[in-house]
């Protein structure tokens, strides 16, 4: 056993323990870690969202000369007026700390949720929807050499009817009796698969965060791995 002499390493040790310490129950030391992580996550990401978003998107669009020495290619550059449009929003989103005149704010917001769902739409659209369909149209069964492939064709075959009978159990316009009682309960016992290992995985993600900071504790800290 051999503890770090590192001051920065024993107050990563002593944070840790501090967030451990709710696994006893909910304390004065919990708090302090939890409030000192999200001030510092908060600032930390306000500053590299100045930097890396205001100061090359906006500064130095409408001021080049300013920002020469921080936003390479910035100097020599013309500024470009239209881009007072978002400072005016941006600043209409502030004014969401004055009573007087909070209702201004609604207006960036409604422009700032009105872009986000018009995009975010058409990338969900591709990304989701269609390559889901794109990758669910495949030949159940799979033949190469004038063979049939078991493993594929098995695989093509569970998939064909996990994605069937999931869709059988949303179907509302007649009732699930016959031969649709069956395949939607099918469809229910697919379904809490699915989401039974996306919950398995979002645990292990988790747990390796938990290891993560064991491993810090008792190597970096104690020195005992």
């Amino acid at each position: 056993m051999e503890l770090s002499t590192q001051i920065e390493v024993w107050i990563g040790a002593f944070l840790t323990l501090m967030i451990f310490s709710f696994l006893w129950k909910d304390n004065f030391f919990y708090k302090f870690a939890e409030h000192l992580f999200v001030g510092v996550s908060a600032a930390y990401w306000m500053v590299v969202g100045i930097w890396s978003t205001i100061f090359p998107n906006l500064i130095a669009r409408l001021w080049p000369s300013l920002v020469r020495d921080v936003v390479p290619g910035a100097a020599g550059g013309e500024p470009q007026y239209i881009f007072l449009i978002p400072l005016v929003f941006g600043l209409l989103l502030l004014t969401r700390l004055l009573p007087k005149i909070h209702y201004l704010s609604r207006w960036a917001m409604a422009l700032v949720i009105g872009y986000a769902a018009g995009t975010n739409l058409i990338r969900y659209l591709q990304s989701d929807l269609m390559s889901q369909i794109s990758s669910t149209i495949v030949p159940i069964a799979v033949v190469s050499d004038g063979r049939l492939q078991i493993g594929e064709t098995f695989s093509h075959l569970v998939l064909f009817l996990g994605v069937f009978c999931g869709l059988i159990y949303f179907f509302f316009s007649r009732e699930h009796k016959g031969v649709l009682k069956p395949a939607s309960r099918l469809g229910i016992w697919i379904l809490m698969i699915t989401f039974g290992a996306s919950f398995g995985y979002t645990v292990m993600a988790r747990i390796s965060l938990l290891t993560g900071r064991v491993q810090y504790l008792m190597g970096d800290w104690l020195g005992l791995l």
